[in-house]
This record gives C-alpha cells, structure tokens and sequence, in this order.
C-alpha cells in the first residue's frame, strides 16, 4: 500500500501524477479513494475536478466515503462532494444516498444552511 501512495498527487497542479492514477489497476486505485477524495475539499484546487471525475469511475465504492464525508462537519466539503460527485451518479447509485440527501434537505444542521449545501441537495432531489 505505501507503494501506492507514491501515485497521489503531491501538489494542487500534479495533473501528471492525476493522469498516471488514470491507468492504474482500479483495485488499487479504489485503496487510494480516500486520500483523493481528500481533494475535493477545496474544489478550487486546479486538480480537484480531474479528482472527482476519476472517483467517477469507482462511484460505488466511492460512496461510502461520500457517507463519512456528509456525516462530518465539513459542511463546505460536503458542498463540493454533492456537487461534483453526487450530481454525476448514476440514477441507481442516487438512490443509495437517498437518505442523506434528504435530512440534508429537509433538515440542515446551521453549518450546512450557511453554506447553502440545503440547497445543492434539493436540486438532486428534483
């Protein structure tokens, strides 16, 4: 595994190291989600979008993390993963965050109103 960790990306411009992880055994690269999903939490980052297409390529072994991400309190990160992963699944895979889309809508925490994250989850509920 350590010898997986030498393909992240070491910097906010490592666009090289984000298309080697393109080729990459998706076994391995479902080890590293993760540390990339880790990127998306300033979606400003110049490789944060190449990030969240390449995690779109493992959605349902994204999700989990996707879960942990929306029960934290990272309220700005959970924007950028319902906005940049969640918005990109599948119907079926939707459906499987369904719940959490839902309190989220319906029930914001005072961290997930100020960010306006209410919001991004009542346009997937549409």
């Amino acid at each position: 595994m350590s010898d997986l960790h030498t393909l992240l990306p070491r910097d906010r411009h490592d666009f090289e190291r984000v298309n080697d992880l393109k080729n990459i055994d998706q076994l391995d690269l479902i080890k590293l989600i993760p540390e990339l999903l880790e990127w998306l939490q300033d979606i400003n980052c110049p490789i944060a979008i190449e990030i969240s297409k390449l995690l779109l390529t493992v959605p349902q072994e994204t999700i989990p993390y996707i879960r942990n991400v929306i029960a934290g309190e990272d309220d700005i990160w959970k924007e950028w993963c319902l906005r940049y992963f969640v918005m990109e699944l599948p119907t079926e895979l939707l459906q499987s965050l369904q719940e959490d889309i839902e309190r989220i809508a319906y029930r914001p925490t005072k961290g997930e109103e100020l960010e306006e994250v209410q919001t991004t989850a009542q346009e997937l509920l549409k």
